[in-house]
């Protein structure tokens, strides 16, 4: 894949007008942060065999939950702590009844992106609010080097998660649990623990990634981020992480993200109609479990 990138650049550099020029470049970035993000979280409950699919309702409560602290309370980090611990709680819960009641994950994670949906248009009134708090806005408005903010977030979580996969217990363990979750159990592993744990982060980052779209476009909106979990496990599973779990590498996932931003971006620029670039991320999405399906074939 990392190969396919490098062609996806190429042709978008000779026949996309304006993709090399420096405030694309920043646009795309900025552009994947959202994805980016929440797929490093995304990497790990694939890897250890589940998927989530309420990550985007949690983007949207985060960010309508964030824009009522802060316009009642005028205190940013409480307008960031209390969004971030709702979805540590929202992952929590689809953890547990996940790994411990054994409730299939597309059923348990479809019925709580209904369920969160739900909650964030039921608090808001079905309409957006307004965030205008500059201790709040300013965690997504700073930027160095022509970069904003997400795209450092983006970063930095793709360095701890990356860590946490590659040089820590959890990660290991994360892995030994999607390619045989008996197999680990009867090892010893906490399979059960772990997997809440997974989903706990993974509500937690997605969370954080609605706080800081909500202060970026100064707005918590119930009805954003819509489709958004199809984006995050496309880019997953474009950078090889195995829908079967036990398989799954950072550098692979941020290829992904990067060819899911490239393609978009690239749409955009050639003023491709917004519809058919649903159509494009459709048979991405398609492209990518029948190259997942493949793979364990020849596996």
């Amino acid at each position: 894949m990392l190969l396919v990138l490098a062609l996806l650049l190429v042709l978008s550099a000779a026949f996309v007008p304006n993709f090399t020029k420096w405030e694309n470049v920043k646009g795309l970035l900025l552009a994947v942060s959202l994805v980016g993000m929440i797929s490093c979280t995304m990497l790990f409950c694939l890897a250890g065999g589940d998927f989530d699919l309420s990550v985007g309702s949690t983007v949207a409560l985060a960010g309508v939950i964030a824009a009522l602290v802060i316009n009642k309370y005028g205190n940013a980090p409480l307008a960031l702590m209390i969004p971030i611990a709702a979805g540590a709680l929202i992952g929590s819960l689809n953890g547990f009844v996940i790994a411990r009641i054994g409730i299939n994950a597309l059923i348990t994670t479809l019925a709580m992106m209904q369920i969160v949906r739900g909650v964030a248009y039921l608090i808001s009134n079905g309409s957006s609010i307004g965030v205008f708090d500059r201790g709040l806005t300013g965690m997504a408005t700073w930027s160095f080097g022509g970069l904003q903010a997400s795209v450092y977030y983006m970063i930095a979580l793709f360095a701890a998660f990356g860590f946490l996969l590659n040089r820590t217990v959890f990660g290991r363990n994360t892995l030994a649990i999607g390619g045989n979750s008996e197999a680990a159990r009867l090892a010893g592993l906490p399979v059960v623990r772990t997997k809440v744990l997974i989903f706990m982060l993974q509500g937690a980052v997605a969370a954080f990634a609605g706080v800081i779209l909500a202060a970026r476009v100064s707005s918590g909106n119930p009805d954003t981020a819509k489709g958004l979990e199809l984006q995050v496990i496309s880019s997953c599973v474009l950078g090889g992480v195995s829908l079967t779990g036990g398989i799954g590498t950072i550098s692979g996932m941020i290829v992904g993200v990067l060819i899911m931003g490239v393609v978009q971006n690239s749409m955009s620029l050639l003023n491709i109609d917004a519809f058919w670039q649903l159509v494009a991320s459709g048979v991405v999405l398609l492209a990518a479990v029948m190259l997942d399906r493949l793979k364990s074939q020849k596996a």
